[in-house]
């Protein structure tokens, strides 16, 4: 077999570019992963990673200790459009079930675990035109390269300019979120493992987060809903409002100070009705609008789309017919249930009454303890629409990285120094 015949070329670094790339490499394939940054770079994000991420990243082989960021969330404190709080203890005996993790140093560990996995580099260069046949694909580069292989994976973000290239991009597509973030530093009202969610009255069902980072430092935002009362360009003016909340002041405390400029993007959150490939191209990530629309959170998803791409290529490679059936069969299984139980309970958050409802129904100890795992996990929240995939023990599932030596425990633990 010639090694055009054998390779992939991926096109984005980021979580679903490189989890496709290293399952691929890991299998045998060439792979050829393309961005058009030089890692480290950052991304705009909320930086939280759910369990479903922290499984697939141990899956892929992450170590925790190669991301200097790294920070265990042990808790979650949310606070209810009515001034309501209430603590959530994550399960301590079940292993890790979220972390946080700036973009910048989480993507530049995948980055390199793709290098390591034998993936071929080519940072700095852009994609310039893709053009497909009957048995292959050669993929332009701005610096006047041509790489011809197999298949395509474009992990290029909502925005993908293969799938625009390809001439199947969507004019005025703007998303489903809308969010708003900013790097601070001395916050003090924070506790190391603690997660804090506000959910305020002007714009449910969207929430202002603070997210705890190493050193007293904080990812701190807020997200809207796209298509309510308010719009994305309202946020720039509404963030000094928000920072100056009297609950919000008590959180970040007096001495709380910006670490960089304030960011905003857009969330693309509806997998269901997105294109998934053509011909010999496969989207992942936010290219194939892999996110939750209950949270925006993306970072499972987009892992996971990579991960099914890559085994899909691998169990139909020569009938790329078949790959593209059977990846949107894959997505569908993996995603759709729990994308329309998100929507359901998004709506249900809307509205001030709705949130009331759900905190009487999170009262109770058993509730309060596996609600928690709701939010963080994907699968629970699908049970009304995928209950083949509960039994006996579907609440006692463990979380991930659970601590197998002296040094991994150390760097799971509360951070003092």
């Amino acid at each position: 077999m010639s090694p055009v015949a054998r390779a992939v070329v991926v096109v984005g670094g980021g979580p679903a570019g490189a989890s496709a790339a290293i399952t691929l490499a890991r299998s045998g394939r060439r792979v050829i992963l393309v961005d058009k940054a030089t890692f480290p770079r950052d991304k705009f994000c909320g930086d939280g990673l759910t369990t479903s991420a922290l499984r697939e990243l141990e899956a892929l082989g992450l170590d925790p200790r190669s991301v200097d960021s790294w920070q265990p969330v042990r808790t979650m404190v949310i606070r209810g459009p009515e001034g309501q709080v209430a603590n959530y203890r994550l399960p301590d005996d079940a292993g890790l079930f979220a972390a946080v993790a700036r973009r910048m140093d989480l993507d530049a560990a995948m980055f390199e675990l793709a290098r390591s996995a034998g993936a071929e580099i080519i940072e700095g260069v852009a994609v310039t035109a893709v053009s497909q046949y009957d048995d292959g694909v050669t993929v332009t580069l701005d610096d006047g390269r041509e790489l011809d292989a197999a298949y395509v994976v474009a992990a290029d973000g909502m925005w993908s300019p293969v799938r625009k290239l390809l001439g199947l991009d969507e004019a005025n597509y703007r998303g489903e979120w809308h969010a708003f973030r900013q790097y601070v530093r001395n916050v003090e009202g924070l506790e190391p493992e603690e997660l804090v969610v506000f959910f305020e009255p002007d714009f449910l069902p969207g929430y202002f987060w603070c997210f705890p980072l190493p050193d007293g430092r904080a990812n701190i935002g807020f997200g809207i809903a796209l298509g309510k009362t308010l719009t994305a360009r309202d946020m720039k003016r509404m963030w000094p409002d928000l920072l100056e909340r009297p609950h919000v002041k008590a959180l970040l405390g007096p001495n709380v100070e910006p670490e960089a400029p304030h960011r905003a993007w857009p969330i693309p959150a509806s997998i269901d009705r997105a294109t998934s490939g053509d011909g010999r191209v496969l989207f992942v990530g936010d290219a194939v609008r892999a996110c939750d629309t209950m949270s925006g959170e993306g970072i499972g998803q987009a892992l996971i789309s990579g991960r099914l791409a890559a085994e899909r290529l691998e169990a139909d490679w020569h009938r790329p017919e078949a790959v593209q059936a059977g990846y949107r069969h894959d997505l569908d299984q993996h995603f759709v249930a729990d994308h329309r139980m998100s929507v359901a309970l998004s709506r249900m958050l809307s509205t001030t009454a709705g949130y009331r409802l759900f905190e009487r129904t999170t009262r109770s100890k058993w509730a309060r303890r596996n609600f928690v795992r709701w939010l963080w996990e994907d699968y629970p929240r699908a049970i009304l629409f995928t209950p083949r995939r509960w039994g006996r023990g579907a609440f006692g599932g463990t979380g991930a990285y659970r601590p197998t030596s002296a040094a991994t425990s150390r760097d799971l633990s509360l951070r003092k120094e």
